[in-house]
């Protein structure tokens, strides 16, 4: 009978084996087609996906949910393993969107609402199997980390899977439910560590991708991350991060850096931030507070002040200070395109409602610099009342989100090993459409309705986030501005260089202006625009003189 038992068992054994070559052989890392209706189906570790295929030749697979939905006791935990279904799961549409309130009130979301089971993520690929696997971008939305959808169309991978690539887009928990650290969390943490769970969840996501990107056509080995303002910040963190930094092979970075735009503090200090919240909202314990239902959790949170949630240096996605990090040259050693647009903050995010004169800026800067106000004036320095507006532009877009990518960039340029390319956006949006009416352009990329008896005037430069359908070849898909062949152009250009960085790690190629790596003490700028052009940098004074004062406010602060 033992060895009738054996044999039985050898006999599940080999049929077992016959079973997985036979799945391996029908569902190898390929996109594999419905020959009946021409519907995209992949297998991936969880199961089986139904995707679409669009008109562009592209199949789309929207709302794979790469972790388990963080909620109840998986509320502010690192993400959980997503479960496998049985059958074929269809990915036809977007997934729920992270918990968020309307902060910039200008975003567009095709996804359905808000939820905490919001750990989805959207996949492009070209519908034909290619020769060999295809590089892979993944892109971080933006929103400083209280709101954005990895639905918004100015995101969509559409367009770029055209040109030879995968492409995906990821949703992370924000704000509150993303980002709330609390002792009772660091103690019943495997890790000693709490918070950042936005940033684990964007690890998990490219761990999941390195699983099964494959299955998609793409390659793991030549996956990019990219990411705008918030989502820069994100790239330039998961660069930084133990967790994520092997996961990578490059890396675009569009204004910001964890390097000084929403940086990452102490764990006591969010801790602390973590018990003030708990005490307003009345929860005398972690499971008080998981108790909450999540809206009134965030509505809550919104009284608290929805910007108060920070990233932690955790001990865990960051072992130590990400300044420390990239000083020492731990960081994923990828190269790196980044930059930002010329107007990222306007002038009166300065001097208020006051008059852009020579005396109205040297008392803004007073009041912002104090001791510091005649250093910042002599390289900040208007000559006439008439310079004094762009000179303030500058100024506040500097302050704003500028200086954190000049930092990232020369800090990796120095430490990373691989060669940095830096740009400077110029290309200002044209005319909203007539449909929009007395509309506002806002600074998420969208419009507000307005009155138009307080209209603010035309940018005169490149907003922040303006780059985005630039870059990602969507402008069609943002039907506020009338966009003109000149502004297709820009886009062409700009698009070329990403696609080209994203498949060789350089963005040179033919047909565009030559594009020199970042090297010396002073660097070659690409300015894009109607006429594309690479400059020597000419403002490095300004961002060594933020970086003298910073270091002097951090040594102060020790």
């Amino acid at each position: 009978m033992k060895k009738i038992s054996s044999i039985l068992r050898f006999n599940v054994y080999i049929s077992s084996c016959i079973f997985c070559l036979l799945a391996i052989q029908l569902f190898s890392p390929v996109e594999a087609q419905n020959e009946t209706h021409g519907i995209p189906e992949v297998y991936i570790s969880n199961g089986i996906l139904q995707g679409v295929l669009e008109k562009s030749g592209i199949s789309s697979f929207k709302g794979i949910p790469y972790a388990a939905p963080p909620t109840g006791n998986y509320r502010w935990r690192e993400p959980q393993p997503a479960q496998n279904w049985q059958g074929i799961r269809k990915a036809d549409h977007f997934g729920p969107r992270a918990m968020q309130t309307a902060v910039f009130g200008d975003m567009n979301f095709r996804s359905a609402n808000n939820s905490e089971d919001c750990l989805y993520l959207n996949v492009w690929t070209p519908a034909t199997k290619a020769r060999k696997p295809l590089p892979v971008l993944v892109y971080f939305y933006g929103g400083g980390f209280v709101a954005g959808d990895g639905s918004e169309p100015r995101y969509d991978g559409e367009n770029m899977a055209t040109k030879g690539m995968v492409a995906v887009t990821v949703n992370y928990r924000l704000g509150i439910f993303g980002f709330m650290a609390h002792p009772e969390l660091t103690q019943e943490s495997p890790h000693h560590a709490s918070g950042n769970y936005g940033l684990l969840d964007q690890a998990a996501a490219l761990q999941w991708i390195q699983q099964n990107i494959a299955a998609f056509g793409g390659d793991p080995k030549r996956v990019t991350i990219a990411g705008e303002s918030a989502g820069s910040i994100s790239v330039s963190a998961l660069m930084a991060s133990p967790l994520s930094r092997n996961l990578i092979a490059g890396a675009i970075g569009e204004s910001g850096s964890i390097l000084g735009a929403l940086p990452a503090a102490p764990l006591g200090t969010g801790e602390q931030t973590g018990i003030q919240f708990a005490r307003t909202t009345g929860a005398a314990s972690l499971a008080a507070l998981r108790a909450i239902p999540a809206d009134s959790l965030l509505q809550a949170a919104s009284k608290f002040g929805v910007f108060r949630f920070n990233s932690t240096i955790d001990g865990y996605f960051f072992p130590k200070d990400p300044f420390e990090i990239y000083a020492s040259g731990e960081q994923a050693h990828v190269p790196l395109l980044a930059g930002w647009n010329n107007e990222e903050m306007n002038f009166r995010a300065l001097t208020g409602s006051e008059k852009p004169t020579i005396d109205n800026f040297n008392k803004a800067v007073t009041r912002q610099y104090g001791k510091h106000a005649d250093a910042i004036l002599k390289v900040y320095h208007p000559d006439t009342d008439e310079e004094v507006e762009q000179v303030a532009t500058e100024l506040a877009g500097d302050r704003f989100i500028a200086f954190s990518t000049w930092k990232w960039i020369n800090e990796h340029s120095k430490t990373g090993g691989k060669p940095v390319y830096r740009y400077l956006f110029e290309r200002a949006r044209p005319q909203m459409t007539p449909e929009m009416g007395n509309a506002t352009p806002g600074l998420a990329g969208g419009v507000q309705k307005g009155t138009g008896t307080n209209k603010a005037p035309a940018a005169k430069g490149a907003v922040h986030s303006a780059e985005i359908e630039y870059a990602m070849g969507n402008l069609s898909t943002n039907k506020v501005f009338a966009w003109t062949q000149d502004d297709y152009k820009v886009s062409g250009i700009t698009q070329a260089y990403f696609v080209n960085f994203i498949k060789t790690g350089n963005p040179n190629g033919k047909g565009l202006p030559s594009w020199t790596a970042v090297s010396g003490n002073t660097p070659v700028v690409m300015h894009i625009n109607v006429q594309t052009q690479a400059k020597p940098d000419q403002h490095s004074n300004r961002y060594l003189l933020l970086d003298s004062l910073a270091a002097q406010q951090t040594a102060a602060a020790h």
